[in-house]
Parts: structure tokens; C-alpha cells; sequence
């Protein structure tokens, strides 16, 4: 189990942890990756992060980061959501969507 938490370290450099009730208590590894780069202004940990902090390789392609993206605008209700009455609906809709297809 990961759990990740983007963080800013206060001039104290002090920070207190509240572990999600889900993790299991014992022994654990706490590691951190200090940003390369700012973070963007909504804190999404998907975005910031986009880079493996191992291999340093891109973890999503553009189309999969505009996907986020999109759903957060959602989310936050700057656009509006798709709504749909069957199924059949839907399928047509992102049919019209792939114009590679």
C-alpha cells in the first residue's frame, strides 16, 4: 500500500502526519521526493507528480493528463458534465467522441 501526500515544509521544517485509519499499524518506511518544480495551484498529487521519482519517466501521456484535468474542471464545476438516459446513449456519444474509429 502507497499512501502520498503532497506537502509543503513550513521554515520549522516540522510537519505532523495523520496516517488514513485503512493503513495497518507496525513498522513502515517514510520516504519524501522534494518537488523539481512547483506545484500546480489545485495540489492534484496525480499532476504534480507526472514523473516516476524512480526511473524518472513520464507516468501518463498528454491524453491521460487532459483527461484529469478535464474531471477536476468538472469536479469543481467549471464545465459541465456529461449526463445520459440509457446506456445506448452513452456508447453513441463517445462513439461520436473517436474520430479515429
Amino acid at each position: 500500500m502507497t499512501v502520498t501526500q503532497i506537502v509543503e515544509i513550513p521554515e520549522n521544517r516540522r510537519l505532523s502526519i495523520e496516517v488514513p485509519r485503512g493503513v495497518p499499524t507496525g513498522s513502515v518506511i517514510l520516504s519524501f521526493t522534494p518537488a523539481s518544480k512547483p506545484i500546480e495551484s489545485h495540489n492534484c498529487p496525480i499532476c504534480a507528480q507526472n514523473t516516476d521519482p524512480v526511473t524518472g519517466n513520464p507516468r501518463y501521456n498528454q491524453e491521460t493528463i487532459a483527461a484529469i484535468e478535464e474531471g477536476m474542471a468538472i469536479s469543481r464545476g467549471e464545465i459541465p458534465a456529461k449526463r445520459f438516459n440509457s446506456l445506448s446513449e452513452m456508447l453513441d456519444d463517445l462513439e461520436r467522441d473517436d474520430p479515429d474509429e
